[in-house]
């Protein structure tokens, strides 16, 4: 993988373990020559991960919508920045530049942002890694809630399993590189349960 996505909080958090994690995980994507795209701010989460690229050495990229801008959180010392319209547009073009994805800890947009990515997957519209980094149990809950679906019989199995999951980045980006996509479609029949 040569570049990889970054979802996360504009946000701190309330632990500072949120923000020391976005750092290593900046500087461990520099470290191995992974290009990080993300969201282009300065702030929270998105700040902490590209200031440990950048710190490290390495190739940041941001997309940020032109009207956050406005709001003077674009980060200034980025490889570059890229300008687009909608929250949409931003979504295609992180798509577009990366070879995986990584959700950190994060509010609605994070979740937005995940969710879209690994729908496209589940629809076969592009066959790339997507994974959580399970920071301080963050993402507990929501795992639980993909195997209640699973369980329910409104996600299939195999593309439950198409979000990876991992406390270390290292061993993250290791399921990210012997990941392979499904073979099956999203739909569940009744032959199936």
């Amino acid at each position: 993988m040569k570049s990889i996505t970054v979802f996360c909080a504009s946000s701190p958090g309330f632990s500072a373990v949120y923000m020391e994690q976005a750092y290593l995980v900046g500087k461990t994507l520099a470290e191995k020559g992974i290009r990080l795209i993300y969201g282009g701010a300065n702030i929270g989460l998105m700040g902490a991960v590209a200031d440990g690229a950048l710190e490290a050495g390495g190739e940041v990229v941001g997309v940020l919508p032109d009207f956050l801008r406005a709001k003077e959180i674009a980060h200034r010392r980025l490889s570059e920045l890229i300008m687009v319209e909608t929250m949409h547009e931003r979504k295609t073009k992180m798509n577009d530049l990366c070879d995986g994805v990584i959700a950190l800890p994060g509010g609605y947009g994070t979740l937005e942002e995940l969710f879209e990515m690994i729908t496209w997957a589940q629809l076969g519209l592009h066959q790339k890694p997507i994974a959580l980094l399970n920071i301080n149990g963050y993402y507990d809950h929501l795992t639980k809630l993909l195997q209640h679906m699973t369980d329910e019989g409104l996600l299939k199995a195999e593309n439950q399993r198409m979000l990876l999951s991992g406390t270390d980045i290292h061993q993250l980006l290791e399921q990210m590189k012997q990941y392979t996509p499904p073979l099956v479609g999203k739909w569940i029949t009744k032959d199936e349960l």
